[in-house]
Formats: structure tokens, sequence, C-alpha cells
């Protein structure tokens, strides 16, 4: 399998379900892990973590892109983030459904995007079922909070500190709570 034939699976949001798929998963995980391991073990100038990220996503990062280490990630090839993205520490990326983070988002310490869930029945327990989750421009995510698969957080929308967001958010929504509810609304 390669990353391609991945990404197109699970835009399809089919389940992870096989061998060959499992095998993959472990070897872009270690893969993943070690680009990590890079990021995080040492002082990186924002050039050099750009880099490391860029290699960690395979897809080239705008000069503008900022993020504060450590960052976690399971899989690594299904982020994109636009222009003037910034992530603070201790964010965790479980990315194999697709993270996108569009232009101007700003993300808390210790946020969770987790774009995977498990089969409800004990037998299929394994099998997981990605969805992917798509943050417009100019989004703030604030510390602790976590965004679950299958959501598309629309522009200018503001996530509280702790929230646990579970269905989409409009755009210049501020939503809080647990699960995630509409707050109020922001202005133009």
């Amino acid at each position: 399998m390669t990353v391609d034939e991945f990404r197109a699976h699970v835009s399809e949001c089919r389940p992870l379900d096989t061998e060959e798929i499992y095998r993959f998963m472990d070897a872009m995980s270690d893969e993943a892990r070690r680009i990590t391991c890079e990021m995080n073990g040492a002082y990186r100038s924002q050039e050099e973590l750009r880099s490391l990220f860029s290699r960690l996503t395979g897809r080239p990062v705008d000069a503008s892109f900022k993020i504060f280490p450590p960052f976690y990630t399971d899989f690594g090839k299904n982020i994109k983030v636009g222009k003037n993205v910034f992530i603070n520490d201790c964010c965790h990326f479980q990315d194999h459904g697709g993270v996108t983070l569009g232009d101007g988002c700003l993300v808390g310490h210790n946020v969770v995007f987790a774009t995977l869930n498990h089969d409800f029945d004990p037998a299929r327990r394994a099998v997981m079922y990605p969805a992917p989750i798509v943050v417009g421009r100019d989004v703030w995510i604030g510390s602790n909070a976590t965004i679950l698969r299958g959501v598309t957080i629309g522009d200018g929308a503001i996530i509280a500190a702790g929230a646990v967001v579970t269905k989409d958010v409009p755009p210049r929504t501020v939503v809080g709570g647990i699960p995630a509810r509409p707050i109020r609304t922001v202005e133009p």
C-alpha cells in the first residue's frame, strides 16, 4: 500500500480492517515517531521544524508556519496546514482520516485531533473508522480541546479551552463544554 492509496481509502471513510492496512499503518507510525523524536528531542529553529514537519507530512509548509514542540502524531502523512498556522506545544494529531488546518489557525496547548473511532462490537473492536477533521480559516482552538472525527469547523470560529467537539461548528461561532455547544457568535 502507498500513502496515496491509503489517503484514497480513508477519503471514502472506508474501514481500516485488513492486515495490509494494519502493516502499512505500523510502518507509517514508526516513520512518524522517528521524525517527531527528531522534532522533540532537542532545540530546533523554526526553519528546522518546518523542514521536519514537511518531511513528516510529505508536503511542503509555508514559511509562515510555526510550531512549538513537543508535537505528536501516529501517522503524519494526512496533515495539511495553510499559511500563518501556529501549533502550540503538546498537541496530538491522530491524522489517519485527515486533519486540515486553514490559513490563520491558532492551535492551543494539548489539543487533540482524533480522526479514528473503533467498532462498537467487541468482536470487531480492532476495526477503525476514519473521517476527516477540517478546520477553516482564522479558527482559534483553545488549550486542551479535543476535536473528534468527521468534524468541520467554520471560518472564524473559536473552540473554548477544554471543549470536546463532536459536531460541526458554524462559522464565527464560539463553542465550549462537553460536548461542545454554541455559546455566542463572533461579530465581524
